[in-house]
């Protein structure tokens, strides 16, 4: 019983994260609702993919407390835990692809891509274990234990400053395309298909069309081979808009010390354009 307590907010969030863009097929959008869908598109992918992912999970770069907190503070705003998603995060690294791996898609597809979303799998003690470089920070732990509280105000925000078709269209579609589905399909097509670079212990591959949609993110099996740097698209042709983010905000003061990849891999990469 208290299995399902646990994933009944997940599983109404879910829903709710996919009722919001279906609405619009009844109420309509208006251009501005759009333009709001994109800057949201951006922000999200930024706040999960270079905040919660490269920056608190992997830890590629280095960046002051006060922008921590905001980039915590910014995952938050879309329902992201940066103790709780790294923790699953860097035991999904130590385990990938075997049984004890919440994203592998052997279990089937619906697992990889739902399932893993209602039953994280790991324990609040294997997630703490995993994270206290994270959960030495006080604001990071009361983050963990409150940030649908931050989701939940930020949403309410966008209702009250744009309307509801605002909240659906620009909030609602961009949080489901990217944290629903997005990630959903990194964890299952990085883990399925065979543009393998690297040859690397799990079953990690690159997948282009992910790569650009999702700002770096798909370059899959780069990033099992170089989990700690903080770029992901190797090559001149993967983009990895995230990278250049990071970059922006490096030259800005605001972050600093970007980890790059292996000097073997960047070898094994020119051997490889130029054999």
């Amino acid at each position: 019983m208290s299995n399902t307590i646990q994933k009944a907010p997940a599983a109404a969030l879910i829903l709710l994260l996919h009722a919001l863009p279906l609405s619009l097929l009844f109420t309509g959008a208006r251009r501005r609702d759009w333009v709001a869908f994109g800057v949201f598109y951006v922000v999200i992918l930024f706040a999960l993919g270079a905040g919660l992912h490269r920056y608190f999970a992997h830890r590629s770069f280095k960046t002051s407390r006060t922008f921590q907190l905001l980039l915590a503070l910014l995952g938050a705003c879309f329902f992201g835990d940066p103790i709780g998603f790294s923790g699953r995060h860097r035991l999904h690294h130590r385990q990938s692809d075997t049984e004890r791996d919440i994203h592998d898609p052997r279990r089937g597809f619906w697992h990889a891509w739902m399932g893993r979303l209602l039953d994280e799998g790991y324990s609040e003690q294997e997630i703490l274990a995993a994270t206290r470089d994270l959960a030495a920070y006080p604001e990071l732990l009361w983050l963990h234990r409150y940030f649908p509280a931050v989701g939940i105000l930020s949403a309410a925000l966008v209702w009250w400053a744009g309307g509801y078709t605002m909240l659906a269209a620009g909030y609602g579609l961009s949080c489901c395309l990217i944290a629903v589905h997005g990630a959903s399909a990194i964890n299952f097509f990085g883990h399925t298909a065979a543009n393998r670079r690297y040859h690397t212990p799990d079953r990690s591959s690159n997948n282009a069309f992910l790569g650009v949609v999702m700002f770096g993110e798909g370059w899959h099996n780069n990033h099992h081979h170089s989990p700690g740097a903080a770029r992901a698209g190797f090559l001149w042709y993967e983009v990895d808009v995230l990278y250049y983010m990071l970059r922006v905000l490096d030259r800005l003061g605001l972050v600093w010390d970007l980890r790059e990849a292996p000097a073997a891999a960047r070898l094994r990469i020119l051997m490889e354009v130029n054999p």
